[in-house]
């Protein structure tokens, strides 16, 4: 309670927090030095039963009856209290996930932005007349789903609610929020925002718990009319299986292997921030993380000394030291990043660069050293699979064929950078790549609360962020009227 400042030991269902069906308890441990954070609710199927009716009487209650300006006169008032709290959430965010507190700081100024955008959008919703028969009026509408169910990732709480519960709310549905059991005093946090904002109750239910016991129960179960999932590739499958049960639709954002594609005409001083920043940043743990740096062969050689030599004046250390980069979420899965290290090791992958991790760091806390391995085949496993943690692989080529072979040539496309003053060039790659977005002379375009995000293959389908998660999160319905 001293450290986080409210009671997380309770779930939110129809405007009141209290304690969950269960009784139980998990606990929440903080990565930077393994001690205990606090206790959360251990949710299961009879909170997530309670949760989804509490909605289905809300979407025809107060919250249902709301004009959609009503609607996002709420969202306004949330994005204005995030905005306030800024510094107590991004605490909280350290604390819980190991971020750097600045990048905790910026995931709240982004939910807040990400509230603004879509209380803003709420009643920019339009539909369209269609020319049609004579004698008729053809025109469609856009309507909430009904109940939402939205499961989010311990890498970005804040935002990941902000564009996805956000979204949700602003069409009208009623959202049920299940957040990971690694980290999620961010999102209780948003749950008291959402009450002081005078969010109706039951628009808003937050259950957590394990993945296997609450987030099954909500991805299963027969009243959630579409679901929200960011997370594992495999986790997605389990959750588009169990929806395909119900046959709702799914928003699935996954992992990625995602390129930033150098060539040898690219503005490198522009450039280098970038190529180590999106491959470190939150430790490497991000979806669209810049885990794989190709480079025109006449220019690899330069550009791998100034990454090493980005890569050396690293600062690794507890979050609240607010340093470059913290520690992995938990002891899970720094063992992951230090497996995929070994083979990296067994194989011969040579180390470029790797920061140096402190002797005094906490004993208790789950660190791995930022490494820059280089050179890579494509076909490397480090290469392929997704490693989240802040490890990234420089692979050479040689011209634009070779470099979009290697680009599209693993199981993912979420993003992808080019850096090239040709613009030709940039249009050519921009359309050839396979990856949901492609950022040119950039990468991440500032976080781009306005961008649609999502990704093809197995980096999911379907889109959130921008004005195109408000269609995401609505069905169609077209309307015939025969009046002659």
């Amino acid at each position: 309670m001293s450290t986080v400042g409210f009671d997380t030991t309770q779930v939110l269902i129809n405007g009141h927090w209290r304690a969950c069906a269960s009784g139980e308890t998990l606990p929440l441990l903080n990565p930077s030095d393994g001690s205990l954070l606090a206790q959360i609710a251990r949710g299961n199927a009879a909170d997530v039963d309670a949760a989804v009716a509490a909605a289905q009487a809300a979407l025809t209650g107060p919250w249902g009856q709301l004009t959609a300006a009503e609607r996002g006169r709420i969202l306004l008032k949330m994005s204005a209290l995030t905005l306030q709290r800024a510094d107590e959430l991004a605490r909280l965010e350290a604390l819980d996930v190991g971020k750097p507190v600045k990048q905790g700081r910026a995931d709240a100024v982004a939910m807040a932005r990400y509230l603004e955008f879509y209380g803003g959008a709420a009643d920019k919703v339009h539909g369209e007349t269609i020319p049609f028969a004579n004698g008729y009026t053809a025109l469609t509408l856009r309507e909430p789903h009904g109940v939402t169910g939205h499961i989010v990732p311990w890498n970005y709480p804040m935002q990941i609610i902000g564009r996805s519960v956000g979204a949700a709310l602003a069409m009208g549905n009623a959202c049920v929020l299940k957040p990971a059991e690694e980290a999620c005093l961010t999102a209780l946090a948003f749950g008291h925002i959402a009450l002081e904002a005078g969010l109706p109750a039951g628009a808003l239910a937050i259950v957590p718990g394990l993945g296997e016991e609450a987030g099954a129960a909500l991805s299963s179960h027969r009243g959630v009319a579409h679901l929200s999932f960011t997370g594992s590739v495999a986790v997605g499958q389990l959750i588009q299986t169990a929806a395909a049960q119900n046959t709702i639709p799914v928003t699935l954002e996954l992992g990625g292997k995602s390129p930033q594609i150098v060539f040898a005409d690219a503005d490198l001083d522009a450039a280098l921030p970038f190529l180590v920043n999106a491959g470190i940043q939150n430790c490497g743990q991000t979806c669209s993380a810049a885990s794989r740096i190709l480079v025109e062969r006449p220019v690899f050689d330069e550009v791998r000394r100034r990454m090493a030599e980005r890569y050396a004046a690293l600062r690794v250390g507890p979050a609240m030291d607010d340093l470059d980069v913290g520690p992995v979420i938990s002891p899970r899965q720094r063992e992951i990043v230090q497996g995929f290290l070994a083979i990296a090791r067994d194989t011969g992958l040579q180390v470029a660069a790797q920061a140096t991790l402190p002797a005094n760091l906490p004993a208790g806390g789950c660190y791995v050293p930022p490494t820059l391995l280089a050179p890579a085949t494509a076909d490397h496993r480090l290469a392929q699979e997704e490693i989240f943690g802040p490890v990234q692989v420089m692979i050479p080529f040689d011209g634009e064929a070779e470099a979009l072979a290697i680009a599209n040539g693993t199981n993912y496309g979420l993003v992808a950078g080019v850096w090239t003053r040709d613009g030709g060039r940039q249009l050519r790659m921009a359309r050839k790549l396979h990856c949901g977005q492609v950022f040119i002379n950039n990468y991440g375009a500032g976080g781009g609360i306005e961008l649609p995000f999502g990704g093809v293959k197995h980096s999911g389908h379907g889109r959130e962020k921008g004005f195109e998660a408000l269609y995401g999160f609505s069905s169609l319905k077209t309307v015939a009227i025969k009046h002659d």
